[in-house]
């Protein structure tokens, strides 16, 4: 029983939040954030397992993102919407055919991430980097010249599934599913990477030649590797369209893959659990940063130098967010983890969880 602490603990935490978001003990804002926290999770674990664990070098993961959003939000309305007409499925199913939604969307990212699996056959670090930026940008260009969808303007109409799910229970519906699907992500996560895939992908990231010689298959590897972390991106796409309820091109631009990066190199490369711990650690400085009364505190001694400069907390925000990062790879370039797991830097606690 002691093995299963901290599981339980995470569950009852789990349930607590759900609680207390039913009965409005925690307003919107706060289940925003924590929902945010949840889609960053997925976003930092899925990225590590491409930059962390296999060594390579992409920033363009916001561009399978995009697809999950989009694929998601079309099957959505389609389902339970009205704005292609009558809703195909009665509202009734919505529960069991929503998490089917999202992993279609996700598998649909997982497929498209082949345009980023097979080039990285023959390139590496800045030559992959370069093909996955062009394939974020063309991925966007593609679903901006769509009119289907809305174009440069947009796709929403996705609100009609989350009033389909409150008509039958009224609950923190998108609250309870990103818990879940965050969950499910780092268990997929932990699940492959001590799998023989896995093996197969750290034997890639320290020697590709040497993991040939040995018998590893590694353009499969490669291939399998990219598929599961673009799938759990389109996945965490799929629930960040359903919780705004619209979905733009322009959200999955290249600053959207920016922070995921930042998370991933905050964390530690390689780290699982240091890619969840720099994901809650971002969200939290992206949320203080977004006030513009903080921004003037901290900015005080520079406007009073310059009384005409007005500093904006959008600006500035992405002003101090790559200047923690330039910190973080000058003083600790290993991350907040290295490349270890929460057990192995507190080796206590491995007696109160058992994770497999």
């Amino acid at each position: 029983m002691k093995k299963y602490s901290l599981n339980m603990l995470l569950v009852v935490f789990a349930i607590g939040l759900l609680f207390a978001a039913h009965f409005n003990l925690i307003d919107g804002y706060i289940q925003i954030v924590v929902m945010t926290i949840g889609i960053n999770i997925m976003m930092s674990t899925s990225l590590n397992l491409v930059n962390g664990n296999m060594g390579e070098f992409t920033c363009g993961h916001a561009a399978f993102m995009c697809i999950g959003a989009y694929i998601s939000s079309i099957l959505s309305v389609f389902c339970f919407g009205t704005k292609f007409g009558e809703p195909l499925l009665p509202a009734a199913s919505v529960l069991i055919v929503f998490p089917i939604i999202l992993l279609i969307g996700g598998a649909v990212a997982a497929v498209s991430s082949l345009l980023v699996s097979v080039p990285s056959f023959k390139t590496r670090d800045d030559y992959l980097a370069i093909i996955s930026i062009a394939v974020n940008y063309m991925i966007i260009s593609a679903i901006e010249n769509l009119d289907f969808v809305g174009g440069s303007r947009g796709f929403q109409g996705m609100k009609d599934t989350t009033w389909a799910m409150i008509d039958i229970f009224d609950g923190p519906w998108m609250l309870f599913w990103v818990i879940n699907f965050t969950i499910f992500t780092v268990w997929v996560i932990r699940r492959f990477i001590s799998s023989t895939y896995g093996k197969g992908v750290n034997a890639i990231c320290q020697d590709e030649v040497a993991a040939e010689i040995m018998s590893v298959n590694t353009n499969k590897i490669k291939i399998i590797n990219f598929m599961v972390a673009a799938g759990l991106a389109g996945c965490a796409g799929g629930l960040y369209a359903h919780i705004i309820g619209y979905v733009n091109p322009q959200s999955f631009n290249i600053l959207k893959s920016t922070e995921a990066l930042v998370m991933v190199y905050l964390g530690g490369m390689g780290s699982l659990s240091g890619a969840v711990i720099s994901a809650i650690i971002f969200t939290g400085l992206l949320e203080v940063l977004r006030s513009q009364a903080i921004i003037d505190g901290l900015l005080s001694p520079v406007t009073f130098m310059f009384p005409d400069w007005e500093p904006s907390a959008g600006v500035i925000k992405w002003v101090m967010i790559p200047l923690m990062l330039i910190i973080v790879m000058q003083f600790r370039p290993e991350g907040i983890m290295g490349n270890r797991e929460l057990g192995d830097v507190f080796p206590k606690l491995k007696k109160f969880y058992r994770f497999k």
